[in-house]
């Protein structure tokens, strides 16, 4: 069990759910044409921050920190997947537990600055 582990699959969700919108259909994946060497410092350092205040409260509670970190965002980010959609055996009693404390991290969204790399906000 890592953090990194954790934090590997929360960016990569983040990646794959957000949209670089270049056009009138919502743009493509980020995961398409970016990758976390593209985050900026200042998100990469944000994003590490929430993880690892995540992951300390709430590690014990489940047994793939990949999963989690994928579930950690998409909860935190209002997809309506996570936490709380996953099998009762992935999360168990502590599904409700982990999607509320998910939701009480704000929302972050992505974006390509003008230099073209990602940043939050």
């Amino acid at each position: 069990m890592s953090v990194q582990m954790f934090f590997n699959a929360y960016v990569e969700a983040a990646l794959w759910s957000s949209t670089d919108e270049t056009n009138e259909n919502g743009g493509e994946p980020l995961d398409k044409n970016y990758s976390e060497l593209d985050l900026t410092e200042q998100c990469q350092g944000k994003m590490l921050e929430d993880c690892q205040k995540f992951y300390d409260a709430h590690s014990i509670k489940w047994l793939d920190d990949a999963g989690a970190g994928h579930d950690f965002w998409l909860t935190r980010n209002g997809y309506g997947e996570g936490f709380s959609s996953r099998k009762p055996s992935v999360y168990g009693e502590h599904a409700k537990e982990l999607y509320e404390a998910a939701k009480a991290f704000s929302a972050v969204y992505l974006y390509v600055t003008d230099s073209g790399e990602i940043d939050c906000g």
